[in-house]
C-alpha cells in the first residue's frame, strides 16, 4: 500500500532541499511526487486526500480519508509548509 503522510514528508523535504541548496534535482523529485500526489491521493469530486492506495496506485475499497491514524495533520502541515517555502523560494529570486 501506499499511504498520505509519507507523500506529505517527501513534498516538504525535497522542496527544503531545493530551497536551501538550489539542485534541480530536488526540484525534480518535488514535482514528480506533487503529480503523483495530484493524480492518485487528492479528490477531485470531493476534496482531501485518499488516506491508502493499493499498489496501483486507486485507493483501497473502500475509500478511506479519515482514521484512527489519518487525522487533520499532515495534509494542512504539508501544504502550509510548501506555500511557505514557496514564498521564500520567490523572494529570492
Amino acid at each position: 500500500m501506499k499511504l498520505w503522510w509519507p507523500h506529505c514528508e517527501t513534498l516538504i523535504a525535497s522542496l527544503m532541499f531545493y530551497r536551501d541548496t538550489g539542485e534541480e534535482r530536488f526540484l525534480d523529485w518535488f514535482e514528480k511526487t506533487a503529480d503523483y500526489v495530484k493524480q492518485h491521493f487528492a479528490d477531485p469530486e470531493y476534496g482531501e486526500w485518499f488516506g491508502y492506495l493499493r499498489r496501483d496506485g486507486l485507493p483501497t475499497q473502500p475509500p478511506c480519508k479519515g482514521s484512527t491514524f489519518k487525522g487533520p495533520f499532515h495534509v494542512p502541515r504539508c501544504l502550509i509548509l510548501l506555500d511557505q517555502m514557496m514564498d521564500e523560494i520567490e523572494a529570492a529570486w
